[in-house]
């Protein structure tokens, strides 16, 4: 009897432990789990404020290059390239962080990608610095361009308008001119012989004698002379032999026309005319002219 009472207590102490220890095992198993569901809290909390970041990142970066861009600066092919390259990254980046859960290895490579895209974005708007510093010095030079054109624009209208007035100075100056002219009326005997008269009715033609003044810069050679003869009513004497021509800038009809070999010698020179009508009393003008100028003018009265 007192071998039973003995295993009694014993029995009772094994069952306390196993009770203590399954109490401590689930005391154990509640701490792990509550730890582990802390961790995943924590670990969901992180990626989505990583993710966040990740977002805040692309919204400025891709407002890094809308600002770059608003500066309507003209873009290269390769620039625009460039440009279109860094839009499309961005919009992928963006597709990947739209997932609902992201690995830790894809939040990595996120994370890295937008590093990288960090990187090409602030080379782009170094690049885009660049191409407006270049397009400001190419203004530069192309407005500098432009002001040295005028200038030389107007220094050649300039230049021309005195080529200009000098060849037109030229011109005049190389025209032969008058230095003395004398005007005879001839009658015509029935012999032929011409003698020289004063007077109207049996007058038949003139003879105009002239020397041409000195002219170094006049062309030697053969000179067309166009001579007009007004008569005392102040009308120009015309016939077969008439035509129209031009000097002074001025469309004038000829009486008559011949040549003279000018040589700058002071060479005489005489021009018959037959009066194709008869002789009127009074004082005629003759006038003569050369290489489209007046040669100068003369005149005879007859009575």
């Amino acid at each position: 009897m007192e071998n039973q009472t003995g295993q009694t207590p014993k029995k009772n102490s094994n069952v306390i432990y196993f009770l203590i220890v399954v109490v401590l095992a689930l005391l154990a198993t509640d701490v792990y789990l509550y730890l582990q569901k802390n961790k995943s809290d924590v670990r969901i909390v992180t990626q989505s404020d990583e993710k966040t970041k990740l977002q805040n990142a692309l919204d400025s970066l891709e407002s890094q290059i809308e600002e770059v861009n608003a500066g309507k600066t003209k873009l290269s092919t390769e620039m625009q390239a460039k440009n279109d390259s860094l839009k499309a990254k961005i919009k992928v980046l963006r597709g990947e962080l739209a997932k609902g859960k992201l690995t830790q290895a894809e939040l990595s490579k996120a994370q890295e990608d937008i590093k990288q895209l960090r990187y090409f974005v602030t080379k782009y708007n170094a690049d885009i610095d660049e191409l407006k510093k270049q397009n400001t010095a190419l203004s530069g030079e192309r407005d500098t361009l432009k002001t040295t054109l005028k200038a030389v624009n107007q220094k050649d209208s300039t230049l021309s308008k005195q080529n200009q007035d000098l060849g037109a100075k030229v011109k005049v100056g190389s025209a032969i001119k008058l230095a003395m002219a004398d005007i005879v009326a001839y009658k015509v005997r029935g012999s032929g012989k011409e003698v020289d008269t004063k007077r109207a009715g049996p007058a038949k033609k003139i003879k105009i004698n002239f020397t041409v003044a000195s002219n170094d810069i006049a062309e030697k050679g053969l000179h067309d002379i166009y001579v007009r003869i007004i008569d005392p009513t102040g009308n120009l004497i015309t016939g077969n032999d008439s035509g129209p021509f031009n000097a002074d800038g001025q469309d004038l009809q000829f009486t008559y026309k011949t040549s003279i070999d000018f040589k700058n010698d002071g060479t005489g020179y005489t021009i018959d005319w037959v009066n194709p009508a008869a002789f009127q009393k009074g004082s005629y003008t003759v006038l003569l002219y050369a290489d489209g100028y007046t040669m100068g003018k003369s005149g005879f009265e007859l009575k």
